[in-house]
């Protein structure tokens, strides 16, 4: 029933996630003879020579059999019209899937919290609200990530709540005293073709998933992105809350280029009918 309220919620949620432009030519997209986009062309470098990550990206959706296993066998229940749950990411729903029932490394502190969290049906979950998803929920939600890259700075603007992330890569250090925020404070390097990246500075009102896992402001999250071929990007995530967690975590997870596309305007509280039906299914 947890599950159920929860794919209910996300569907609700993400109503119109791929309203995108449609069928723009991508300038400068590598393509096969018949003219389709060539996502197995090598991966592109900037006028720098660093890994180019520019490109319109969204999460890969988890396999729908995982997901059954995971979260129950009648997700196809549970699909409404816009929305289906083979679009999603495993992590959006539960940011632990990958431990086993029992072994999630949350404090006592964090499951008082999450259960309060989903005894509200989730209306309490940011996004909700028209408020930001955050790092890493609001990336991981079926909404696509447009990356502007340039030699000093990262901008990733998130379709989803209209989010923006800046990562800075000018070599600049963190601040010693970030003003707490729903995206923090992103300075990031490059390993060889990855590119590293270090967020602190968070606020405590942001949920790192759907069913509502918490986080503190002493939240630490490193990333990791790697451009393997021009149209995936392999990603690595880890959460460091020691006030939340017992211990750091890691989620890992594809980024799949969505070409020929771009972002749409989604303005949350314009308009918007969801949130009364929120706890009566």
């Amino acid at each position: 029933m947890r599950y159920r309220r929860l794919f209910i919620l996300c569907a609700l949620l993400t109503t119109g996630a791929r309203a995108q432009w449609l069928h723009y030519p991508t300038p400068g997209i590598p393509r096969t003879r018949d003219g389709k986009p060539n996502l197995s062309a090598p991966a592109p470098r900037a006028s720098n020579g660093k890994p180019d990550l520019s490109g319109l990206w969204q999460v890969e959706p988890t396999p729908f059999d995982e997901m059954k296993r995971l979260f129950g066998p009648d997700l196809d229940s549970l699909s409404v019209p816009g929305d289906d749950p083979r679009n999603f990411s495993k992590y959006a729903f539960n940011i632990l899937a990958d431990f086993k029932p029992g072994e999630a490394p949350m404090r006592p502190e964090a499951a008082k919290i999450v259960e309060s969290h989903m005894k509200d049906f989730g209306i309490g979950n940011p996004t909700t609200q028209c408020l930001l998803g955050g790092v890493p929920f609001g990336g991981l939600l079926p909404f696509p990530n447009k990356f502007i890259q340039t030699p000093a700075v990262i901008v990733i603007l998130q379709e989803a709540d209209g989010g923006l992330r800046q990562i800075f890569t000018d070599g600049r250090k963190h601040t010693a005293d970030p003003q707490p925020s729903w995206m923090g404070y992103s300075v990031g390097k490059w390993e060889g073709d990855s590119l590293a990246v270090d967020t602190v500075g968070f606020n405590n009102k942001g949920w790192l998933d759907g069913s509502g896992h918490p986080h503190s402001e002493a939240l630490k999250v490193q990333e990791r992105y790697r451009r393997r071929d021009f149209g995936h990007m392999d990603v690595e995530v880890t959460i460091d809350d020691p006030k939340m967690y017992t211990m750091p975590f890691s989620i890992r997870y594809t980024l799949d280029l969505v070409p020929d596309s771009e972002l749409a305007e989604y303005v949350c509280d314009e308009n918007e009918k969801d949130r009364a039906h929120l706890g009566k299914q």
